[in-house]
C-alpha cells in the first residue's frame, strides 16, 4: 500500500504489475518521487540519489492510515518502512503502531531518526536499524559489540520493541530478545551492489514469520536475502535461488559449528 501520483506513481503502478504483486495505490495530488544510483565505473563507486517526494496533505495520509487499518482480514504483519514526504507528522508511524496494537498487527519497522524514535513509544514488534540509524535512536556513540548489545537489550527491556534485528552490513545481523541476543553471521559473497540489500533482508524477515518459521530463523533467512542482493548489479533486488541457496548455507555452517 504506497502514495502514487503522476506519470512516475503510474509507473509504478506498472512495474509492480509487471512483477505480479499484490498492491494498492493511493492516489495523491502530487509526482511519486524517483531515486537513481549512479556507478562510476573507474572506480566501482556508487552514488544513490534521494530525491525529494511530493507534499503529502492531511486527508491524503489519513487515507492511507485509514485503508492499511481497514483491510479484512487483518494483517499479521504491517512493514513500515523508510522516510516519511513532506506533510506528514513525524509521529505517523507512532499513529500506525497505536493502531496496529488495537487490531493485534505485529508492526516491523525501517526507518531512522525522529520518525523512529517517536513510532517505539506506543511499542512495535521489531526494529531493524542499522548502527548509524542505532546511534541516532540512542543518542551516543556505540563503540563495539558489547555495546550494540546493551543498547538493544535496553530497547527491547523497556517494552518499546520485543525484538531488534541489528543489520552489520557484511558481517551479518545481531538479533536481540529479552531471551538474550545472537550474532547471525552472513556468508561471504560477490559484491556488485549495495542498494536495496536492507529491503531484501526485511522482505525476507517478514515472509519467513509469514510462513510460520522461528524469529531466528526469519533473520537467518532476512540476512541470506540481503546477501543475495549484493550480488546483483544496479538496482536489481535478491534471487530467490541464491537466497534459499544462502540460507541453507548459513544452517549448514550453524549446525556444523554446533556439533
Amino acid at each position: 500500500m504506497y502514495p502514487a501520483g503522476g506519470p512516475a506513481g503510474q509507473m509504478l503502478q506498472t512495474l509492480l504489475d509487471q512483477e505480479g504483486l499484490k498492491h494498492h495505490p493511493i492516489p495523491i495530488g502530487g509526482w511519486t518521487r524517483e531515486n537513481f544510483m549512479i556507478l562510476e565505473e573507474a572506480t566501482g563507486r556508487q552514488f544513490l540519489f534521494s530525491m525529494p517526494g511530493p507534499p503529502m496533505y492531511e486527508t491524503e495520509w489519513e487515507q492511507c492510515l485509514n485503508e492499511i487499518l481497514s483491510l479484512d482480514p487483518k494483517p499479521d504483519y504491517i512493514v513500515a518502512s523508510g522516510s516519511l514526504p513532506p506533510g506528514i507528522p513525524k509521529d505517523f508511524y507512532a499513529l500506525l503502531a497505536q493502531r496496529a496494537k488495537n487490531i493485534h498487527s505485529r508492526l516491523i519497522l525501517d526507518t531512522s531518526g525522529e520518525e523512529l524514535r517517536l513510532a517505539i513509544e506506543p511499542g512495535a514488534y521489531l526494529l531493524k536499524p542499522n548502527m548509524h540509524e542505532l546511534r541516532e535512536l540512542v543518542g551516543k556513540e556505540i563503540k563495539d559489540e558489547s555495546q550494540q548489545k546493551a543498547v538493544a537489550m535496553k530497547i527491547v527491556e523497556s517494552g518499546q520493541s520485543e525484538a531488534m534485528a541489528v543489520s552489520l552490513g557484511a558481517a551479518g545481523a545481531l538479533l536481540v530478545t529479552k531471551e538474550g541476543y545472537e550474532h547471525l553471521r552472513a556468508p561471504t559473497v560477490p559484491i556488485k551492489s549495495k542498494v536495496g540489500a536492507g529491503d531484501s533482508m526485511v522482505a525476507g524477515i517478514v515472509l519467513s514469520l509469514a510462513e510460520g518459521k522461528s524469529l531466528r530463523d526469519a533473520i537467518r533467512f532476512g540476512v541470506a536475502a540481503g546477501s543475495a542482493a549484493v550480488m546483483t548489479p544496479g538496482t536489481e533486488l535478491c534471487r530467490r535461488e541464491d537466497t534459499e541457496r544462502l540460507y541453507e548455507k548459513m544452517v549448514s555452517e550453524n549446525s556444523s559449528s554446533q556439533s
